[in-house]
């Protein structure tokens, strides 16, 4: 049974860090971390489960759908607030959802993770699923080591999925992959912070996703034209910059938040997207493409067909 995105929201945490901040206190500079990031403020606080309920409600007041309607959510995180239970528990309690829930860890991957096991759950008989991508990195980034901390930043952003009665599913091809061998560039271990080989993940991220990108649109025999807005993971405005150039999609086609929020992980792509909804930028029946790419090193490309899919 297909289903197509009917609602989504977004949330950021109210303490605004900018550049400057990082420059009072650190051996850093604004003009150092723009150049090799793009980024220039980030907004920090809150716990992973707090901003995913209030991500998740506003998607579902856009939908206009209730707790009763929902019998799927999918949280994607890499910080849970603890180890057990999972974070979704706390988020369908307080939501007041009904069905089953279950947190989803592919890291920065995680969203578009999230979207085709969601997917795949509706086509087996789920009605109405709510999928969120919610992360808190700055409480595991060392605020000290001016090479990750000004990197990283909290938020959430969620849609509402619907069933709809149409044959063909909303996602028209997805790449998932995970190659482990890399899982020691970017790690953090329990209690620790983020370690990041930035150079390294550079190099393979934009080979990743590259060819992440050219699989999925080679699946769903479109070209890079046919692309109405590209969402990429908000990661490094460099990675972006690299991986358009490569694809061929045009800047202008691409949501870019990164300058705002910072990397977000698992919320960076639902963030992006919302605040290219909200603005307008969706049209009934456009192709978005969107791409992720993580710790594992994970990635994941799909692209799904906005409104209603008939």
């Amino acid at each position: 049974m297909g289903g197509s995105i009917v609602g989504w929201g977004s949330f950021l945490p109210e303490l605004v860090v900018t550049n400057q901040d990082f420059e009072a206190r650190l051996d850093t500079s604004d003009a150092w971390i723009v150049e090799r990031t793009g980024i220039r403020e980030r907004r920090m606080g809150g716990l992973t489960s707090e901003m995913a309920v209030a991500a998740g409600r506003r998607a579902m007041d856009r939908a206009g759908v209730t707790g009763d309607d929902i019998d799927l959510l999918i949280i994607a995180t890499s910080t849970p607030d603890r180890a057990i239970p999972a974070t979704s528990s706390l988020v369908h309690s307080r939501l007041g959802l009904r069905g089953g829930a279950f947190d989803l860890n592919a890291a920065c991957a995680g969203f578009a993770y999230a979207l085709v096991a969601a997917d795949g759950l509706m086509q087996m008989g789920h009605r109405c699923a709510l999928v969120i991508g919610a992360d808190n990195l700055s409480n595991v980034t060392d605020q000290t080591d001016r090479a990750t901390a000004v990197l990283f930043g909290d938020g959430a952003g969620a849609v509402v999925i619907r069933a709809n009665g149409a044959p063909d599913s909303f996602i028209v091809a997805y790449d998932l992959g995970v190659d482990g061998s890399l899982a020691d560039v970017l790690y953090q271990d329990h209690g620790g912070y983020i370690h990041m080989e930035g150079r390294e993940v550079f190099r393979r991220a934009v080979r990743a996703e590259v060819d992440s990108i050219s699989a999925v649109l080679e699946r769903a025999a479109l070209k890079p034209a046919d692309i109405a807005l590209f969402v990429p993971h908000q990661a490094n405005l460099r990675i972006i910059e690299a991986v358009n150039s490569r694809i061929g999609i045009d800047i202008d086609h691409t949501a870019i938040i990164l300058d705002k929020t910072g990397n977000t992980s698992a919320a960076s792509i639902p963030l992006a997207l919302c605040e290219a909804a909200d603005a307008g930028r969706l049209r009934e029946g456009d192709y978005v493409l969107m791409s992720g790419f993580g710790a594992g090193m994970t990635w994941a490309s799909t692209i799904v067909r906005w409104g209603e899919t008939r």
